[in-house]
């Protein structure tokens, strides 16, 4: 699974956040707003482009039936890190070290929603 980028991350997002798709200048608009502390400006072709990468990585699909296209999410944000946690476990080398390293580190309430989740997945 590719990485993403400071720029794809805000505008995946900003799609996960949305219940419907947006067009390129809506993305603009509410990135915009987000990037005015950093006092950047971007242009709608800058978004474009980001949209095209994220569209190329299978994580954006166009509405190409009206215009402007419209953008959105293939996967909700959980499906998305959920498969990010399984290519990386799926490239360690010791799967059950990785495991145990990440089961130590979560909080109390963390292991217990594990719990519930695995006896609810063993069903």
């Amino acid at each position: 699974m590719a990485t993403l980028g400071e720029l794809e991350r805000s505008v995946m997002d900003l799609l996960w956040q949305q219940p419907e798709p947006l067009t390129a200048n809506e993305l603009r608009d509410l990135l915009s707003h987000l990037e005015a502390s950093h006092g950047k400006e971007l242009a709608v072709t800058t978004v474009l482009t980001v949209l095209s990468r994220l569209e190329k990585k299978g994580l954006v699909e166009r509405e190409r039936d009206i215009r402007p296209h419209r953008y959105r999410s293939v996967t909700s944000r959980a499906e998305h890190t959920a498969e990010l946690m399984h290519e990386v476990l799926g490239s360690a080398p010791d799967r059950e070290a990785v495991l145990a390293r990440f089961i130590g580190s979560v909080s109390a309430d963390e292991a217990t929603t594990l719990r519930k989740l695995l006896e609810r997945s063993g069903d």
